[in-house]
């Protein structure tokens, strides 16, 4: 019989369609990245002893709960309640330095491990304090609980934010364990919040002076009430005007966070990429939380996130497109996902609280070059085989149909032929075409031995490659220059899972668009039993 090369919707295989230099957009901030057990520093006068641990894992990321041995500070004042009333003095007595250690990739510099610190602060005298998190993908806010009690807790700014209110900046810059504190005026009261780390909806612009590890910390006003969230922004250390997370918007946040909840975030570390020529963009994932939708589907450290639900990631070199997405679905939700795999070339999709990423493959890309131009067909059809067993999705045009079974190397095959002309089809390699052969017999080959059934000596052999679409597993062989007319064929060997059936699926290509019916074909193929 005349079954000539096909097959696959997913084949692990790789592309390398990465440029080696990718550009991070904005900063390469670590210093809220964190470790199963991060410090807390809590007043600047007196540091306390921390239980922590490392790993070398690149899943390292600050958790929402400080877990137990990590101790309270030693000087907490016993009316800690009242820090918010004490002006800028509470204000101190009420700001932790988070330092946290934990194995980063960079998109730069590759996987490194570091100790990142932030600024926060005590919002309730149990021991609830409020940093930036950089796993949270768009709110980029985390809720900390320190052991302790009656510790001093800072208390919200409740009247309207206007410019020229004068505020102050607290935390620890630059890692430094001496605390800071900066003065300025609030100069605009609803900026634009996104970065190339986070998407937040109202922040403040402010000149009261913030560096690296300020992040996190509170903006207050003379009295002590706090009226931001200092907040990581594109240019912080060359600039005049710095930024912190409105408290009102931020407030809503928190307290879902203390309650537990993920809040616009699929346990991602990461930032904005887009290679030179700005042909892939996509968020750079820097690690992963253990647990997280993220690293149950299997996403990994290094990985680019290209698409999410169909949408394009970082188009505008912010978060924007990948958090309107978070925002408009609930937690839980099955979100598609693609994702570029840097480390191997290997483009992958899957969806998140769904399917496990999968190595994806079009035959219309990696074959454009051998095939000729021609019309794209209008439209396709599912047809089906005589016993209705087999399926396939097939160009309008492909109307003439033979599902009567084959003899297959002595095994009794239900097959089914699509093509523009089966009879010619079958004689000829200049007509375009599918035949999909399947037997349960067929499970007692391997597929090699499959693919020497279906072998041919009038084209030129390209290789065999494993096969494995997450639904069948096998090889694939393809030819090229078919009887000297160029035509072009596919043929994939595969089983399923399950080991019931064994198939050989195979295209014959004249055209570029025999080439997008191939990837339909692959897409589509499937086996129905009563």
């Amino acid at each position: 019989m005349n079954i000539r090369p096909n097959h696959s919707h997913r084949i692990g295989t790789r592309r390398t369609l990465v440029a080696a230099s990718l550009v991070a957009i904005g900063l390469g901030l670590s210093a809220c990245g964190g470790s199963d057990s991060p410090q807390v520093l809590a007043d600047h006068d007196t540091k306390p002893t921390v239980a922590t641990s490392e790993s070398t894992e690149p899943t390292l990321v600050l958790p929402t709960t400080i877990p137990p041995g990590t101790t309270s500070p030693s000087s907490a004042p016993t009316t800690a309640a009242q820090a918010g009333g004490n002006g800028l003095e509470g204000v101190a007595a009420s700001t932790v330095q988070v330092i946290a250690q934990g194995t980063f990739v960079d998109p730069e510099f590759g996987a490194y491990e570091a100790a990142g610190s932030g600024s926060g602060f005590v919002i309730d005298p149990s021991g609830l304090a409020v940093t930036n998190n950089h796993v949270s993908e768009c709110p980029d806010l985390a809720v900390i609980d320190i052991d302790g009690d009656a510790l001093p807790a800072l208390s919200w700014y409740d009247g309207e934010v206007t410019p020229g209110l004068e505020v102050y900046a607290a935390g620890f810059p630059l890692g430094n364990p001496e605390y800071t504190l900066t003065s300025g005026i609030v100069s605009k009261a609803n900026a634009q919040g996104e970065t190339g780390w986070a998407s937040v909806d109202h922040v403040i612009e402010h000149d009261a002076s913030i560096q690296k590890g300020n992040s996190g910390g509170p903006l207050v006003t003379a009295d002590g009430e706090v009226v931001g969230i200092n907040y990581a922004t594109w240019t912080m250390s060359n600039t005049d005007q710095f930024t912190a997370i409105e408290s009102g918007d931020a407030q809503a946040i928190i307290d879902q966070l203390a309650a537990g909840n993920d809040v616009d975030s699929l346990g991602i570390n990461g930032q904005i990429v887009a290679n030179e020529d700005g042909t892939l963009t996509g968020l750079w994932v820097s690690g992963v939380a253990s647990g997280s939708p993220a690293d149950e589907i299997g996403i990994q450290a290094g990985d680019i996130i290209d698409r999410i639900e169909g949408v394009t990631v970082g188009r505008d070199g912010t978060m924007a497109d990948y958090c309107d997405v978070m925002r408009t679905h609930q937690p839980g939700d099955v979100l598609s996902v693609e994702v570029v795999r840097q480390s191997t070339g290997e483009i992958l999709e899957g969806q998140f609280n769904g399917d496990y990423l999968m190595t994806t493959f079009s035959f219309a890309d990696e074959f454009q070059d051998e095939a000729a131009d021609g019309a794209d067909y209008t439209a396709y059809t599912d047809v089906t085989d005589d016993t209705g067993m087999l399926t396939v999705s097939v160009p309008v045009e492909w109307y003439d149909i033979d599902g009567a079974s084959i003899d297959l190397g002595g095994v009794s095959s239900t097959s089914l032929i699509a093509s523009t002309d089966v009879a010619a089809f079958q004689s000829n390699w200049d007509v375009p075409g599918v035949q999909f052969v399947a037997s349960e017999a067929l499970i007692g080959y391997t597929a090699d031995e499959l693919l020497d059934l279906a072998s041919t000596d009038e084209c030129v052999s390209e290789g065999r490659v494993d096969y494995d679409d997450g639904l069948w597993y096998g090889r694939y062989e393809s030819f090229t220059n078919c009887g000297g007319t160029g035509a072009t064929s596919i043929v994939v060997a595969a089983f399923d899972d399950e080991g019931t059936y064994g198939v050989l699926v195979a295209v014959q290509v004249v055209t570029d668009a025999d080439l997008v019916a191939l990837d339909e074909i692959l897409n589509s193929f499937d086996i129905f039993v009563a």
